[in-house]
């Protein structure tokens, strides 16, 4: 049997079902020019850290204080950017979905809100499938019709010279209840045929999303265009653009995903 004691003392052992954490964070302004968090905690094996102010935004930081998203695991994240306050939450490392003793499915939800006027950048670190996980990522973002928002997500299909774990992975952004985006990949043993295929992954092993959502776009958007060798920006029905990048490992990923925030200023 393993045994792994986190630091908030949280014990996973092989029999076990799988453990539970949720970490919480709400931003709103002080009222002195800085960001206060009424909420900031974390459960389980989810942390929350205050880093460095980025400009204007408060940065927050995600900790993983154990091993995982492993099987039967079920972790939540829930932001809140409260009207006025501009918010930065990224996090120390990459995740690692990770097959579980039990041999169950993992779950790993991310729930944001943003406020009329506000601010989120929801920059996490890549996703890893390890072979022999099996994990689902629900990532749902709901905007006032003022809130800007850039989201950025990776996933990284396996370690080197590794087969990937099951991964299916959603993403929604509704903007003042409409549907900017709703969208589902599903890759690994067990997904649907054609994942691998040419008109999907075309056998690339590293995926990335960037959503920009600013009320300015709903003047003038950017429109379509191809961004270098592995990435395109697509305009969404709304004042956003996706950007979507496919190569063959997470550092081309994120340089594109990185020229094309830059690219939008």
């Amino acid at each position: 049997m393993t045994v792994d004691l986190a630091p908030q003392g949280v014990i996973r052992t092989g029999g076990g079902a799988g453990v539970r954490g949720v970490a919480r964070v709400e931003a709103r302004p002080n009222g002195r020019g800085g960001i206060a968090f009424p909420v900031l905690d974390g459960e389980g094996p989810l942390a929350l850290r205050r880093t460095r102010s980025v400009g204007s935004a408060a940065h927050i930081t995600l900790v993983g204080a154990m091993s995982g998203p492993l099987g039967g695991d079920h972790l939540t994240v829930d932001a809140v950017v409260r009207e006025g306050a501009a918010l930065r939450i990224g996090s120390a490392a990459a995740t690692m979905a990770l097959p579980g003793q039990s041999g169950g499915s993992a779950r790993y939800d991310v729930r944001l809100t943003v406020e009329d006027g506000a601010e989120l950048h929801w920059l996490p670190e890549q996703l890893i499938s390890v072979c022999g996980s099996d994990l689902r990522v629900t990532t749902r973002a709901e905007l006032a019709p003022g809130a800007r928002l850039v989201l950025r997500e990776e996933q990284v299909l396996g370690r080197v010279a590794e087969a990937p774990g099951r991964l299916t992975s959603r993403l929604t952004v509704r903007s003042a209840g409409r549907a900017l985006l709703d969208q589902e990949l599903s890759c690994g043993p067990g997904a649907p045929g054609g994942w691998d295929g040419p008109a999907v992954l075309a056998g690339n092993r590293a995926v990335g999303q960037l959503v920009v959502v600013r009320p300015e776009f709903a003047d003038h958007v950017p429109s379509a265009t191809p961004l270098g060798e592995w990435a395109s920006l697509t305009p969404l029905a709304g004042p956003a653009v996706l950007v979507t990048a496919v190569a063959p490992d997470a550092l081309r990923v994120r340089r594109a995903l990185d020229e094309a925030l830059h690219r939008l200023g």
